[in-house]
């Protein structure tokens, strides 16, 4: 029973990991083509304000971030996991001070209890 449990969890692990390595490399990537959306759209004023920055190249900065985080998932998981935790609660509050995109700030809550649960696996299959 102990071994069909471990197996369970280690594909939980392997799959959290194709996710949070993918995903965030794709997201990056389409900070520059904006093919799925108007990233600059989710942008709370206050962070063109504090950086005082244009949207779109704020935006350029987080793809590169992002692209960085999805690599070092593949390298790292065990102390990546945590930042992508990290950067998606930045997110959540970022959606929240806009006051728009109440729906993806709840998805986003998801995804950062995801990445949590992969930095907790991370800590018994990587090796």
């Amino acid at each position: 029973m102990v071994s069909e449990r471990s197996h369970y969890s280690q594909q939980a692990y392997y799959l959290l990991k194709l996710v949070f390595i993918v995903a965030p490399i794709l997201a990056g990537i389409d900070k520059f083509t904006g093919f799925l959306t108007h990233w600059e759209n989710y942008l709370s004023p206050f962070v063109h304000q504090t950086f005082g920055m244009e949207r779109m190249a704020f935006m350029k900065i987080i793809g590169i971030v992002e692209i960085l985080v999805g690599v070092g998932i593949l390298w790292k998981a065990k102390v990546f996991a945590y930042i992508v935790t990290i950067w998606l609660v930045a997110i959540i509050v970022n959606l929240l001070m806009l006051g728009q995109f109440l729906d993806v700030a709840l998805r986003d809550l998801g995804l950062a209890l995801s990445a949590l649960a992969l930095a907790r696996l991370s800590h018994a299959y990587e090796h």
